[in-house]
């Protein structure tokens, strides 16, 4: 039984997602698409599985993996499958342990691998081509643990109101264990990731799902549900429906992946108008019996989960040979293509069933041979790639060096002097991230007099940890300069607020503005840190954005973050930027001189 107007649900959490990953600074928070996924499937699977209990008095366990098996893996197989030969076209730094990438995706375990391996799911540099099938592992995750569960309650309760009622009080209770642990493992964790990538803290929105599902079902309604369509006028379902879908945009506008408040509040708003989504769509369905939906989103919603599959990988690659918008173009139209493919064509007949394409039956049993040849091609060309990728790329292993550098550089630390206060010019530090750490060399040789602390993905929230942390002990430097802001663009005055108050009278401040040619709220960051500039005589800019921006060749095959590997005046230009603003700070008073 397909339940019509549930097709705008996935469309609008397939949307939400394709936005977030195309024009992440304008829809900061299009990542909850995801949780839409999470909290319909939750929704779906509970009901049919209470819809299966009452028909039968019992849950076929072994039928209900199968049918999760021939929907989730088939289209997951194809999408690494045909991914894979593209990389050719893009630096091998992309396919750097693909192999361990592909078997976690395979092996559904992907937010672990992610976890495990210190990743970032907001990386600005080499993304996983595969790091979006976090989602799928925790989906199976859940799949695997309330399958079980479901078919253990079905042999032990004695009918479906009983059933039906522990699944509401299990599945009432598990939410509020996953979300409260969510809510407050947010307030200690310095990388949101680790909490974002975990199935524990990450699985309530499925169950907020399946406690709906208790409340309604799909065939099986309940008594209540069935009275509300009846009071309900038309009118008012469609104006909660597309209220809710109103409220998820918004949010996809407001939330910052990097922000508290996401943490403690943005995941859960999202679920929760999901679900009022998901009950208002059940309403319209036995509202509108002689309407259809139309087909067009019902063919979106149809291959949606295969397109979430394609795109990713064919983004990201596309994005590395050609401008943004030419890349969105080429990825929906590859993924749109291929997800026809797969949903159509490719996983019926795996299934065993005839091939429906719009209509049209396709016999693939003439073909076996083109079909099983191609797999074969391509298994081979991705066990080549896998056996011969580096196990770290070029640019990570740029990383490592520059950290040897840095650590080399702050033990052999010498001081100079030059014109204006002497301490100011001898006795600085730099807390910076890894733009910073890939000139940790050049560093040593324009600045030697500087100590450098910089580590990938550093915000501002951590780099204020380091900065309290050397007033506490007593070794701030006399001039401090705050190379971050590329990771944290939300709440940036607060942040940057902080360093201003924090620091100790007769220090200096140094801010280097962030340059990301993808992220249009960096010149506002920029303006904002120039504004303060102006209002303190004691905080200087090293304008890095401005000659970021003078020095176009210096970015070119780079992520738009960090110059170009083959670009060493990229390094040269930026230590220079901030020798100068330090110079510069030497000749202006100090906090608290008058």
């Amino acid at each position: 039984m397909r339940i019509k107007w549930f097709s705008f649900i996935r469309v609008t959490g397939l949307l939400l997602v394709l936005l977030y990953h195309f024009f992440k600074q304008a829809f900061p928070g299009g990542f909850i698409g995801v949780d839409i996924f999470f909290t319909f499937s939750g929704y779906l699977i509970t009901a049919l599985l209470i819809d299966e209990y009452t028909r039968s008095k019992a849950i076929d366990l072994l039928g209900f993996f199968k049918r999760r098996f021939y929907r989730i893996v088939p289209p997951l197989v194809l999408m690494v499958l045909i991914s894979m030969p593209f990389t050719f076209l893009i630096r091998r730094d992309f396919v750097s342990s693909i192999g361990s990438q592909i078997a976690a995706a395979l092996g559904f375990t992907t937010n672990l691998y992610e976890i495990f391996t210190g990743g970032n799911y907001e990386s600005q540099f080499i993304p996983h081509l595969f790091v979006h099938t976090w989602s799928l592992a925790i989906e199976v995750h859940f799949y695997v643990f309330w399958g079980f569960l479901l078919w253990f309650l079905g042999k032990r309760v004695a009918n479906h109101k009983q059933f039906r009622g522990l699944v509401f009080l299990i599945a009432s209770g598990l939410f509020l264990l996953s979300f409260l642990s969510m809510f407050i493992r947010a307030f200690f964790v310095s990388n949101f990731s680790l909490i974002y990538f975990s199935t524990f803290t990450h699985i309530f929105p499925f169950f907020l799902g399946a406690v709906l599902a208790t409340l309604t079902g799909v065939r099986e309604t309940t008594g209540r549900f069935k009275k509300n369509v009846q009071l309900w006028p038309t009118k008012k379902v469609l104006i909660v429906m597309a209220g809710s879908a109103g409220f998820l945009l918004l949010l996809s506008l407001l939330l910052d992946f990097n922000h508290l408040l996401t943490y403690l509040f943005g995941f859960l708003l999202a679920s929760l108008f999901t679900a009022v989504m998901i009950y208002t769509a059940r309403v319209l369905n036995d509202k509108t019996p002689n309407l259809e939906e139309p087909r067009f989103i019902t063919f979106l919603s149809d291959i949606s989960y295969s397109v979430y599959l394609f795109h990713w990988p064919f983004y990201i690659i596309f994005s590395q040979l050609m401008p943004n918008w030419l890349a969105v173009l080429f990825t929906l139209v590859f993924s749109v293509a291929f997800a026809v493919l797969s949903y159509y064509i490719i996983e019926p007949y795996i299934a065993g069933k005839k091939s429906d394409f719009f209509g049209l039956t396709l016999d693939l049993s003439p073909y076996q041979k083109w079909i099983y040849g191609g797999f074969a091609l391509l298994s081979v060309i991705t066990l080549a790639i896998s056996l011969t990728a580096p196990k770290v790329g070029r640019f990570e292993t740029n990383l490592l060096v520059d950290s040897l550098n840095q650590a080399d550089n702050n033990m052999n630390r010498t001081h100079t002097l030059a014109a204006g206060d002497a301490s100011a010019i001898s006795n600085v530090s730099i807390i910076g991230d890894s733009v910073a750490l890939r000139a940790s060399s050049t560093f040593t040789e324009i600045l030697p007099e500087a100590q450098l602390d910089a580590a990938v993905s550093r915000n501002f929230t951590s780099a204020y940890d380091i900065f309290q942390n050397q007033i506490d002990s007593n070794t701030l430097a006399k001039t401090v300069v705050i190379a971050v802001g590329v990771n944290s663009v939300g709440g940036y005055q607060d942040s940057l607020q902080k360093f201003i108050d924090g620091l100790p009278d007769g220090h200096r401040l140094i801010f280097v503005t962030p340059y990301n040619a993808k992220d249009g709220r960096i010149p506002e960051l920029r303006n904002y840190e120039l504004d303060l500039a102006q209002k303190y005589a004691f905080v200087t800019i090293a304008d890095w954005y401005e000659t970021a921006i003078a020095h176009p060749e210096i970015w070119n095959g780079s992520d738009g973050v960090h110059y170009s590997d083959s670009s060493t005046e990229g390094a040269k230009l930026y230590v220079q930027t901030i020798q100068d603003a330090i110079q510069k700070a030497a000749k202006n008073p100090a906090k608290g001189d008058t």
